[in-house]
Formats: structure tokens, sequence, C-alpha cells
């Protein structure tokens, strides 16, 4: 491909990616530090008025931002790391189109193992540990076995995060949701309880904390302070900015349940 076109590709990808991704984070963290606290606070009427209004319209910016940071982000990583070979640590060894199927169908068997563990184990924390541990299992195949470069083990660190993410939305929060709500609107809502409400919550909680190791991961191929260090400490660093990144995000659970309204 010319150099000038790879170029402005790149750019506008970028570009529309950050864009798209501020609008889904930015409704992500709207839903569960705003929104979730507010309408503990509402009674069931105003709920009544209020959220068929307000929820379909947050919702619709969520779930595109989603899908349009899902597919720019897949775009330019095929286009960075496959067209480019720097996938792979030596670029003059391995097929990279065979390993970019190769991650399509790890990420779309992986979504479907990681939402029947979450509904199969009752203990969400030990679903959410084995997970972990896939993940973690996943990671090294790259690295092991396809030999991926630590700039690109770190970006797919983020598009496994991103691609579980955007599919919670589109094939668990966003139906769910559309129940929640018809059955509001309906006067009938559906209680704290129920399996619509529980489960929607839990993986907005997931993508929750999943996105703030994920925007790392995003700007880590700037730094190669971080991706480029010995393998091991490459790896160690990786896994302590993702604990670190999810104890921010329940330190930031705790901030937005004791900030107060007027």
């Amino acid at each position: 491909m010319d150099q000038n076109l790879n170029n402005w590709l790149q750019l506008i990808l970028r570009w529309a990616h950050v864009v798209a991704g501020i609008a889904w984070i930015g409704h992500l963290y709207f839903f569960n530090w705003v929104n979730g606290p507010l309408q503990a606070k509402l009674d069931g009427p105003t709920k009544k008025a209020v959220n068929p209004e307000l929820m379909p319209r947050a919702l619709y910016w969520f779930r595109w931002g989603a899908a349009w940071t899902w597919i720019t982000g897949i775009l330019l990583a095929g286009l960075i790391y496959y067209h480019g070979r720097i996938v792979f640590e030596d670029p003059t060894v391995g097929n990279p189109w065979l390993w970019l199927a190769l991650v399509l169908i790890t990420l779309a068997v992986g979504f479907v193992l990681y939402n029947f563990i979450m509904k199969a184990i009752a203990n969400k924390d030990v679903a959410a540990a084995i997970c972990l541990a896939l993940f973690v299992g996943v990671y090294f195949v790259f690295e092991k076995c396809g030999h991926f470069s630590g700039r690109a083990l770190y970006t797919h660190a983020g598009v496994i995060f991103g691609t579980i993410m955007a599919l919670n939305v589109w094939m668990v929060i966003w139906p769910y949701q559309k129940k929640i709500i018809s059955a509001l609107k309906a006067g009938t809502p559906l209680a704290p309880d129920s399996p619509e409400v529980k489960i929607a919550g839990l993986r907005s909680r997931h993508n929750t904390f999943m996105s703030v190791p994920l925007v790392f991961t995003m700007i880590s191929n700037h730094y190669p302070t971080v991706y480029g260090m010995e393998p091991m400490y490459r790896d160690i660093a990786l896994f302590a900015i993702i604990a670190v990144g999810f104890i921010i995000t329940r330190l930031l659970y705790g901030k937005a349940a004791k900030v107060p309204g007027f």
C-alpha cells in the first residue's frame, strides 16, 4: 500500500476510534457512576416518567459507540499490526493473516466461553477469576506460539477486553435493558433481583472494570519503555497495570455512591 494512503487511513481510523470510544466509555461511566446512584433515589412514578425517555436515548449512543469503537479498532489493528507485519517480534517470520484469522476466532470463542462461565457458575467472583485465567492463557499463547511483539501483546490484551465489552453491550446489556424499560413503561417494573436486572448490571460492572486497563492498552503503543522491557518484566507490568486498573475502578464505585445531590 502507498505509504501516504496508509498514513491517512491510520489517521482517520484512529480519530474515529477515539471519538467513538469517548461516546461509549463516557456513557458507560454515566450509567455506573451517575445514573446508578441516581436511580436508587427515584420513586416508582418518577422512574416511569423519566427512564423510558432517558434510557433509550443514552443506550443508543452507548451501543453504537461500542460498535464503532470495535469496528475502527479492529480495522486499525489489521492495518498497523498485520498489514505492517509488526505483530511479530521478528517481522520476517510468520503469516500475519493466518494469525489475524486465529485472533478473530479466539475472540469469538472467548466471548462464548466467558458468557457460558458467567451464566453457569453461581459465584460470580469465582467465574470472573476463571475468565481472567483464560485471558492470561490466551495472552501467553500469543506470546509463546505467535511470537507477538511486546507492543502487539499489549494492544491485543486491549482488543480482548474491548471485544468482550462490545459483545456484552450488544448481546446482553442492550437486549435486557429493552426488557427492563418496556416493563417499566408498561407499569410492571422488574424486581431488582430479576435475572434481566441482575445480569445487565453485572455485565455493565464488568465492562467498567475492564475499561480502565483497556484505556492504558490503547495508549501503550506510544510507550516502548513499558512494552519494550524484557518479556518477564513486560508481562508483570501489564498484569500489574490491569490489577491497578481494577482497584481504581473499585475506588471510583465507592466514590460514586458518596457523591451528593443538592
